[in-house]
């Protein structure tokens, strides 16, 4: 939705739209391509000396920034929290003994952390650092990790495969 947009009757906008319509405006992605953008930049300027890497890093920044906040653009985690609760039950890993209660914190944990890498990093690369956060993002979900990675995971495919559709070519190399 974007704020120049007339609103219709009923409708309103919602900080998630704002974000989500200033370009390079979400913070974990803009972060997390300036990080890589400056890394990459550097490498790239190095080739022409220590002012060149400075310069390749600080172009390395603002274009990696642009990209990560690009990333966190795609993913709207209202139609993803929409999405798993519509489909959760259907899925091969959901136990009868749990609601989406249970399932849902797994599911934005899924969204939330693909987003936060900005896509730069493959699942099974930071299943390990989810596993230790789990318990701090679970809020009110009875699931262990054990249970939990099956639903974050099954989110982070599903965010990236959308990020795929949309970035024209491999964007993250993955053959797909």
């Amino acid at each position: 939705m974007r704020e120049d947009k007339p609103l219709a009757k009923g409708e309103t906008r919602t900080a998630s739209d704002t974000m989500r319509d200033a370009v390079g405006s979400h913070p974990v992605g803009t972060s997390v391509g300036a990080v890589g953008g400056l890394a990459a930049g550097a490498a790239i300027g190095s080739a022409a000396g220590p002012v060149g890497t400075l310069v390749g890093a600080a172009a390395g920044a603002v274009a990696g920034a642009l990209a990560g906040g690009g990333i966190a653009e795609m993913v709207d985690p209202e139609a993803e929290d929409a999405y798993w609760r519509d489909n959760y039950a259907s899925r091969p890993y959901v136990s009868q003994s749990y609601g989406y209660d249970d399932y849902g914190p797994a599911y934005r944990y899924g969204v939330d952390s693909y987003t936060r890498t900005g896509g730069q990093r493959a699942w099974d690369e930071s299943e390990s650092d989810l596993a230790t956060g789990w318990d701090s993002a679970r809020g009110s979900s009875r699931l262990a990790w054990d249970d939990a990675r099956h639903a974050s995971r099954d989110a982070w495919h599903r965010v990236k495969d959308t990020v795929e559709r949309a970035v024209p070519g491999d964007s993250d190399r993955d053959g797909k």
